[in-house]
């Protein structure tokens, strides 16, 4: 065979390799595309479902609307509500976030359950976390602001009862736990615990077998959640992704909608990277029967100080 008639052989044969090569890519990026396009849609409906805009009248704590696409501080509350069948429930996990993404900070505040406040409504002190019961998110955000002086942006509430179909649903999750307990049978060793959506939520619930309380408590249910975050957020999970959009959907609530999480995630992503914890220092006592955690004034007004200047409010 001739020199020029082999070069014109495999000048065909890297031309049938091109076009195999070609088609193999196109077959790739549509394949992603509609893998992408699906996963788009899960969420988009996910996040339809958890929307829940408030019926409050604007918070009287902002003089105007704080602006996302100007990356303004904002806060958030994450209510953790044990909502059980014909039972409104309470908001037994109170965590107020207010997020600066000027000076890339989050401060991160766990009010106890138990912490006797004015119930704005009610025209009476109560624990904190009845305030959900007497009037939903509405009267729990409204208590809120009274209490820590600021405004709250946006609500996150989680159904505590359908927490462990979102654990199940990224796969489970590791915890470093500190203290060896029991609780209804299921027993707690120290060191690295490999959680499903049950035993997940038992030990973020355990506080009466915990010295600290609900201090305690509390840390193990920010940890519980971290490491939702943590797996949901890994390439792993992705394969999980309709039941994880599922579980969100059942379970959250929000009144943040599927553009402002967007610009969230544009704009304010670099401050989550550096989230500090604030704790808020309470008296345990009984007034009339009922055992309550008491803030004194300056501690309150101390935690208020460190939350306003996160948010820039003077």
């Amino acid at each position: 065979m001739s020199s020029r008639a082999e070069k014109k052989k495999n000048k065909k044969k890297k031309r049938k390799w091109l076009r195999v090569l070609l088609t193999i890519l196109i077959i790739l990026i549509a394949a992603v595309g509609a893998y992408s396009f699906s996963v788009y849609n899960s969420l988009t409906n996910a996040v339809d479902t958890m929307h829940s805009p408030l019926e409050r009248e604007k918070s009287d704590k902002r003089t105007e609307e704080v602006s996302l696409k100007e990356a303004e501080p904002i806060s958030v509350a994450l209510l953790g509500v044990d909502q059980r069948e014909n039972d409104k429930g309470r908001s037994d996990t109170i965590i107020i976030l207010t997020v600066n993404p000027n000076t890339n900070s989050v401060k991160m505040l766990s009010i106890p359950r138990d912490t006797r406040v004015e119930i704005v409504g009610r025209g009476k002190s109560d624990k904190i976390n009845h305030a959900y019961a007497f009037g939903g998110v509405e009267m729990s955000l409204n208590t809120i602001e009274e209490f820590l002086d600021i405004p709250i942006d946006y609500y996150v509430q989680i159904n505590m009862e359908g927490f462990e179909d979102i654990v199940d649903a990224v796969g489970g999750v590791t915890v470093e736990n500190d203290l060896d307990f029991t609780i209804d049978g299921r027993h707690y060793a120290k060191g690295t615990l490999n959680l499903n959506g049950d035993r997940a939520l038992y030990y973020a619930r355990m506080r009466h077998e915990d010295p600290r309380g609900d201090f305690g408590r509390q840390m193990r249910q920010r940890q519980v959640i971290q490491a939702v975050i943590n797996k949901g957020a890994s390439l792993s999970s992705l394969t999980n992704y309709g039941d994880i959009f599922s579980a969100l959907g059942n379970n959250v609530k929000t009144n943040l909608t599927f553009d402002e999480m967007v610009t969230i995630q544009s704009k304010y992503k670099g401050a989550i990277n550096a989230i500090e914890q604030i704790e808020m220092n309470a008296q345990g006592a009984m007034i009339n029967n009922v055992s309550y955690q008491v803030i004194s004034d300056e501690e309150k007004q101390r935690v208020q100080n460190i939350l306003k200047e996160n948010l820039e409010i003077k």
